[in-house]
């Protein structure tokens, strides 16, 4: 976990007109700027709207579902939120070097992830759909043998195409980036969120996208670093915001703005 050290060598006459000056390290988080909170630090891949994407009425500011999430547990816990937004693919890394405390970008806690670090209970299940231009027939899984099918690199689609039969896979960093591809013909499809395809195929009416059934557990869910001390804190706020509807006001806000 992401940690902070103030520096303790400092000169005698700034000791002298600051009065005092505190050092030493905080386990969970680091010292919060004016706030007075302690600063928690968020990671994110901010190109999977309505999750997390840069909101370019507000400056660019990140917003979104899991922001909206976040800031209100930052809050119930007493902390400065801080969002760093990166690559999908390096967001895992990043818990395991302790640059980011916690992770939310829309994941799903795979088998394979979880040996790598500890996650929250599910707060939203959503499910994948194939994103392709439209007339073009490719709606069921079985449609996609020997087409070239774009899916964000390390996302939880990557690995629902990898189970696939037949597809010749193109991973790419970005979700915009692959709906480029789609709509310049080189590439077939894509693998993305419904939530997410939603919004894609609505701004670009040239596209349609088709839900693929679940088949095994899907959903969202905050990862942390093996052992965190926050997981429990962050599952109690989580199930305080199911139980007063919060959550579900937030998907409302988020998944039926269009």
């Amino acid at each position: 976990m992401k940690t902070f050290k103030s520096l303790c060598t400092i000169a005698l006459t700034a000791v002298l007109a600051l009065g005092t000056v505190a050092c030493g390290t905080d386990d969970n988080a680091n010292t919060g700027g004016d706030t007075g909170k302690k600063t928690i630090v968020m990671g994110t891949s901010a190109d999977y709207k309505p999750y997390e994407f840069h909101d370019t009425a507000k400056g660019g500011e990140v917003a979104g579902f899991d922001v909206d999430i976040a800031k209100s547990i930052a809050d119930q816990l007493g902390y400065q939120l801080e969002i760093k937004d990166m690559d999908f693919n390096g967001l895992i890394p990043a818990l395991q070097a302790g640059t980011v405390d916690f992770v939310m970008a829309g994941m799903t806690p795979t088998a394979e992830r979880k040996q790598s670090v500890d996650f929250s209970d599910i707060y939203y299940e959503a499910k994948n759909t194939i994103v392709a231009k439209k007339g073009a027939n490719l709606k069921t899984a079985e449609t996609l043998s020997g087409k070239k099918v774009a899916v964000q690199l390390g996302s939880i689609q990557e690995t629902a195409a990898k189970d696939m039969k037949g597809l010749n896979i193109v991973p790419l960093n970005k979700t915009g980036e692959i709906i480029q591809e789609i709509k310049a013909g080189r590439v077939d499809a894509a693998i993305i969120e419904d939530t997410v395809a939603k919004g894609f195929v609505q701004a670009n009416p040239d596209l349609e996208f088709n839900t693929i059934p679940n088949t095994e557990e899907a959903g969202s869910a905050i990862a942390f670093p093996k052992n965190s001390k926050i997981t429990a804190d962050f599952n109690k706020a989580l199930q305080g915001m199911k139980t007063s509807g919060q959550i579900d006001s937030f998907a409302k806000k988020w998944f039926d703005a269009e």
